[in-house]
């Protein structure tokens, strides 16, 4: 993910090199290192450097990773013809390269060739087995085909052998959600607050995840996972701090005070406090509305 100093950063260099201030190649350079989508000005500027005899030379060793940048950027914009054109020289240059034989294979998916880059992805990977790059592929061209069940199966046999991949189990964990799969999508979360304790966004939705599924166990645990997130944000939470007084509601609900529940009142009282001083500051003019909801889920007097 990028961060905001890297977000500005990347815009200003981007810029300076759209209105002729020079800087195309550390546009790309930072545009490859971020891992940013800016296929457009990729293809723009890369096709800048490499259609330029002496721009290109410059470059040594890194024209060959600029080819394989604007290829993929070219396959993104559907500018097939271009994206052939450089995988053609990379080829021609490293002949059997599982590299080149991956973008090879890219363009099959972009052409909509699907059973031909199946067969390539296989063909592949039966040389290099743990090349994970091949088996996201083979996941996003099952999810770009509307094939779900194929990407949660890809996805499932990926993360048996990357267990570490943080991004492959939210990947899950979001399909599992949109298919309404919910007690697999809390495994997913409970694996990546596992590995990451720190990230307030695996704690949010998994809350969100238990307090969907509903009942007592699963709506006090949400509670505690909605807190947990204010807590690593600092109090600034906005919807951890709704999922704190609509857990309260429903907990109060379905127990109707039989419980120890009072015990964590204060929790509830906080959060509604913290939710009316950052509608003050941020939007007055709706506090009122606010305020009304707060009384009637009698959180606040």
């Amino acid at each position: 993910m990028v961060g905001a100093a890297e977000e500005a950063q990347l815009n200003r260099l981007e810029s300076q090199v759209d209105n002729g201030g020079g800087g195309a190649w550390e546009y790309l350079c930072l545009v490859r290192k971020l891992k940013a989508r800016r296929s457009e000005k990729v293809l723009k500027h890369g096709l800048s450097i490499l259609n330029d005899p002496k721009a290109r030379s410059r470059l040594g060793g890194e024209e060959w990773t600029l080819y394989e940048q604007v290829a993929i950027a070219a396959m993104d914009c559907q500018r097939l013809d271009v994206a052939k054109d450089c995988i053609a020289t990379l080829s021609k240059k490293f002949t059997g390269s599982l590299r080149v034989g991956r973008l090879e294979a890219m363009l099959l998916e972009a052409k909509g060739a699907w059973a031909d880059a199946e067969k390539a992805y296989a063909r592949l990977l039966e040389d290099n087995p743990l090349d994970q790059a091949m088996h996201k592929r083979k996941v996003a061209m099952a999810k770009a085909q509307g094939n779900i069940s194929a990407a949660v199966d890809f996805l499932n046999k990926y993360l048996e052998i990357f267990m570490a991949d943080q991004d492959a189990w939210r990947e899950l964990a979001e399909i599992y959600v949109s298919l309404q799969m919910y007690k697999q999508a809390a495994f997913c979360y409970e694996e990546l607050i596992l590995s990451q304790p720190t990230v307030p966004l695996y704690h949010l939705a998994y809350a969100e995840v238990l307090y969907t599924m509903g009942g007592l166990e699963n709506l006090q645990a949400a509670k505690k996972y909605y807190a947990s997130t204010i807590n690593l944000t600092g109090g600034k939470n906005t919807r951890a701090l709704y999922g704190v007084c609509l857990c309260s509601v429903a907990i109060n609900q379905l127990t109707k005070g039989r419980n120890k529940e009072e015990e964590s009142s204060e929790l509830q009282s906080l959060a509604a406090e913290a939710l009316l001083k950052d509608y003050k500051h941020r939007a007055p003019e709706k506090l009122p509305l606010l305020s009304t909801m707060l009384k009637n889920m009698k959180l606040i007097s």
